[in-house]
């Protein structure tokens, strides 16, 4: 029963940031929605920062099981744009709000978690020293992030699947390049 109740907190949240800003819901009117009192939505949720933390962390978790491998920067990209789409206009909400350093949080972790397991199939079989791999990881996972976060600051309108295809084809080769730079001999 208790996590169906934390679930219906959660899909009520979700629900009333669909349909209007974050600065206009309140505890209230997600207790209200979801049928709880007061005292059971604080049980779960010191306020709704912390619910927000929990909605973004748990999309998060989702990508992470979804793709314990990446083969393909790109596959991972797809996996954060879906999540990402399937809940825009809540997205958009968290994003225009003073609780964005949340989500951006969560969207660094997705970034350097799909980084990490990027590399760890595409490094198979390289030495590299571990200072020049940790540039790496930092250069891509903020140009993922820096992708993204483009990407919601024009309010999810660009078409950043085919930027990013199209970014891809033009770096094509470069990650090698940098590999075989950094390989240790």
């Amino acid at each position: 029963m208790a996590n169906f109740t934390k679930k219906a907190i959660v899909a009520s949240f979700i629900k009333l940031l669909t349909e209007r800003p974050l600065s206009q819901i309140t505890v209230k009117d997600i207790v209200t929605d979801c049928g709880v009192n007061r005292n059971t939505f604080y049980y779960y949720f010191e306020d709704i920062p912390k619910l927000i933390e929990t909605v973004v962390e748990e999309d998060a978790a989702t990508i992470i099981q979804t793709y314990p491998t990446v083969e393909n920067f790109g596959d991972c990209l797809e996996a954060v744009l879906d999540t990402a789409l399937s809940k825009k206009r809540a997205v958009l909400h968290i994003y225009h709000s003073t609780n964005r350093d949340i989500y951006e949080m969560y969207l660094w972790k997705i970034c350097d978690y799909a980084i990490e397991a990027y590399l760890s199939t595409v490094l198979r079989g390289h030495k590299i020293k571990e200072n020049d791999l940790d540039i790496i990881k930092k250069y891509l996972s903020s140009l993922g992030f820096g992708i993204i976060s483009n990407w919601l600051r024009s309010d999810m309108s660009d078409d950043i699947r085919s930027s990013f295809t199209r970014l891809m084809d033009i770096k094509k080769g470069m990650l090698k390049e940098m590999i075989e730079r950094c390989e240790e001999t």
